[in-house]
């Protein structure tokens, strides 16, 4: 196997995307790991995510990188690992793991929720991105939908130009 692939990726798909890209896929990849860098750890009201399923809730993002029988966790070292290898070579297919975490805060106090557990594949294809979604555990406080739909919007809000479309079914 190879870095980026994962072989354990379930059979069961929840949700299927696809988008046409208007950068080459090298770059589109560089997007979507510095996206994902920049938002792991980071904090985002459920209302920047999804439809509110818990009313002030918080939202806790942690994606992984699959590296052959498991995933990396991305942190800043880590990145410009992959960003590096993604200079040297293209990747046809990327895996990720992505645990959403959940809180809300009671009196000034942090109440952790369940936690969500996703696997994503993505498949690049000239001028073209498949997005898997695999809904491993989790109460589903966001959708494979939802989560699709944030992390399209921000890649397409850090360019200066709508980066990827919905393909037409």
């Amino acid at each position: 196997m190879t870095l980026g692939f994962y072989a354990n990726f379930p059979s069961l798909i929840h949700w299927i995307e696809s988008f046409t890209s208007t950068v080459p896929n090298k770059q589109l990849q560089h997007m979507l790991m510095q996206l994902f860098c920049e938002i792991n750890r980071k904090e985002f009201s459920f209302e920047e995510i999804a439809n509110p399923t818990i009313p002030g809730g918080k939202i806790t993002f942690n994606f992984g990188f699959a590296e052959v029988e498991g995933f990396e966790y991305i942190d800043w070292e880590e990145s410009k690992k992959i960003l590096d290898l993604l200079t040297k070579e293209q990747f046809h297919t990327v895996d990720f793991i992505c645990g959403i975490r959940y809180h809300k805060e009671n009196e000034g106090k942090k109440i952790p929720l369940k936690f969500d557990y996703y696997f994503i594949r993505t498949i690049y294809n000239r001028g073209n991105i498949e997005i898997q979604i695999h809904h491993d555990r989790g109460p589903r406080y966001i959708s494979p939908q939802d989560l699709t739909s944030f992390i399209i919007n921000r890649i397409n809000d850090a360019s200066k130009r709508k980066v990827l479309k919905k393909s037409s079914p």
